[in-house]
């Protein structure tokens, strides 16, 4: 029975991203969704490798981390946690863990293995 349930944990966990981003340019943006026309969160500098968590059509999904706070030209993502009304609906935005990021202003890599 444990071992069942240690296999059925196992499963449902995401798996580890295969793919990373890296920043060649000066600075690249990250935006709340996969759109040029979408808030803009974080410009990243020169340098940086993002894990990539996912992909829609020419966008990819990055995984942010407390550290570029202190690196990147941080536009909206210092505001914290909050709720809001947009559009009569009740969202929350702040902290955001992930963006998005055109393919076109980043290199594409396989991760290496730790």
């Amino acid at each position: 029975m444990a071992v069942a349930l240690l296999a059925q944990a196992a499963s449902s966990q995401a798996p580890a991203p295969t793919e990373q981003a890296r920043v060649p340019t000066s600075y690249a943006n990250v935006h709340a969704a996969p759109g040029s026309g979408s808030v803009l969160l974080v410009l990243v500098p020169r340098g940086t490798v993002l894990p990539i968590i996912g992909r829609r059509g020419e966008w990819v999904q990055v995984q942010l981390s407390p550290e570029l706070r202190q690196t990147g030209m941080v536009v909206r993502w210092y505001e914290g946690k909050r709720e809001i009304i947009r559009r009569g609906r009740r969202i929350t935005i702040g902290d955001e863990d992930s963006g998005w990021m055109h393919d076109s202003t980043v290199v594409l890599m396989e991760r290496e293995a730790p």
